[in-house]
């Protein structure tokens, strides 16, 4: 923040812009377990909902209209809570609503933890304008596979301030993704 009170762009957001943009209408981020848990100095940790394997393929053509997105199977998660997963692609969901104005964008990083049993978060850029409960893709390289628990934090997102806020926020085929529960 400036000597003025008014917000410098094009920085990444700290813990308490964060924590007041996610108590702000709309909040930034809705839907999380935790606050205590999740909101970290940098970013926000994004906790898992759903899982499911890719099924056939997809196709990605020079524009949208030859867009062909795979099936997904989803996993249940046992009884306890768990599911052990092989190596390979995984489709996975957040439990966390993100609404990002237009002075915002993100971007999702997977957390250490993630990354030290060898397997990664992937993720695109988290346009301004976007809503939704964003679909993400984790990715196990490691020959043992994984477990991994419902509601555990897989990746941090970062937030970044534009230098000025867009005309028009994003308004693609992901916009308001995954708000139907």
């Amino acid at each position: 923040m400036e000597a003025d009170g008014s917000i410098e762009r094009g920085g990444a957001l700290g813990r308490e812009e964060l924590l007041a943009r996610i108590s702000g209408d709309p909040p930034l981020i809705a839907g999380y377990l935790s606050l205590d848990e999740q909101l970290q100095p940098n970013g926000f940790d994004l906790s898992l909902a759903e899982i499911g394997t890719l099924v056939g393929a997809g196709a990605i053509g020079r524009t949208n209209a030859d867009r062909a997105l795979p099936d997904v199977r989803a996993i249940a998660f046992g009884d306890d809570g768990w599911v052990e997963l092989e190596p390979g692609a995984y489709q996975i969901v957040f439990n966390e609503t993100v609404e990002l104005p237009n002075d915002l964008m993100a971007l999702g990083r997977p957390r250490s933890s993630v990354c030290r049993m060898g397997a990664s978060v992937v993720t695109a850029v988290w346009d301004a304008g976007y809503r939704g409960r964003s679909t993400a893709l984790l990715v196990v390289e490691n020959r043992a596979g994984m477990r991994v628990q419902r509601d555990a934090r897989l990746m941090q997102l970062v937030f970044f301030t534009l230098n000025a806020a867009t005309s028009e926020g994003y308004a693609g085929a992901y916009q308001n993704e995954n708000l139907t529960r």
